[in-house]
């Protein structure tokens, strides 16, 4: 917990002040107007060495890519522990122990998102996803508290934390809801596709027997193909 706030502490600070430069260097107009506000702000002050900006922010992109890629792939496999989500995802590989086809499954997702062109329609769609699959998520933790108060708690933190998470994680939600409704609709309709995943290959429980033998033989040889085994779990 202590890393956790320190680095979100840093992170924020970091931002605040970045942003703070910007606009104590560049007027509204060219903020407003510039297409990429670091670059702008690197040739403003670099001059000939405003090239430097153009790695950092990769370096930055990189790094976020890489923190989610390990993150989500996780919760992947939580998931299908769970039995919300397809076996092989709970499989990780014999020697490195990660999650092999959550990432797999991930990174394919990614690479599907990135054949549109419109970088912004793409951000909007993924953001307003992303935002509601957190809030959901955030939501459970105040609701456990109040439905379950005496659940052993080795980490317990007080519920101004999560009430104001969930109050700015609401706001970034239904403010893309009424400035871009078709944006938000299409995000709304990116979450439901995982809804007849799950209902073809989890809450069909009367599944016929060449379908049952066809994903059984396809797990297996997935299983060989990418060195993985379930994962032994302490219950």
């Amino acid at each position: 917990p202590r890393a956790i706030a320190i680095s979100c502490t840093v992170c924020l600070v970091v931002y605040v002040l970045t942003i703070v430069s910007f606009h104590s260097t560049l007027s509204v107009s060219e903020v407003l107007g510039s297409e990429a506000v670091a670059i702008t702000f690197a040739n403003r002050l670099y001059g000939k060495l405003a090239w430097i900006m153009s790695i950092f922010v990769a370096c930055s992109t990189f790094g976020g890519v890489n923190g989610t890629l390990l993150t989500a792939s996780r919760l992947f496999m939580a998931g299908a522990r769970e039995g919300q989500m397809p076996v092989l995802l709970t499989m990780i590989h014999v020697e490195k122990a990660t999650p092999v086809p959550s990432v797999l499954v991930l990174t394919c997702f990614c690479l599907l998102y990135l054949t549109s062109s419109n970088i912004l329609m793409l951000m909007n769609y993924v953001g307003f996803a992303t935002w509601l699959s957190i809030g959901a998520s955030v939501l459970c933790l105040p609701y456990l508290r109040w439905k379950c108060p005496h659940m052993p708690r080795p980490l317990k933190v007080n519920l101004i934390f999560p009430i104001v998470y969930l109050a700015m994680t609401l706001v970034i939600t239904l403010l893309p809801m009424i400035a871009k409704p078709v944006e938000t609709g299409i995000g709304l309709a990116m979450i439901l596709t995982s809804v007849p995943v799950y209902l073809g290959f989890l809450a069909w429980t009367t599944k016929p027997k060449w379908v049952r033998n066809l994903t059984t033989e396809s797990s297996n040889w997935l299983q060989r193909v990418l060195v993985v085994l379930p994962q032994d779990r302490d219950d």
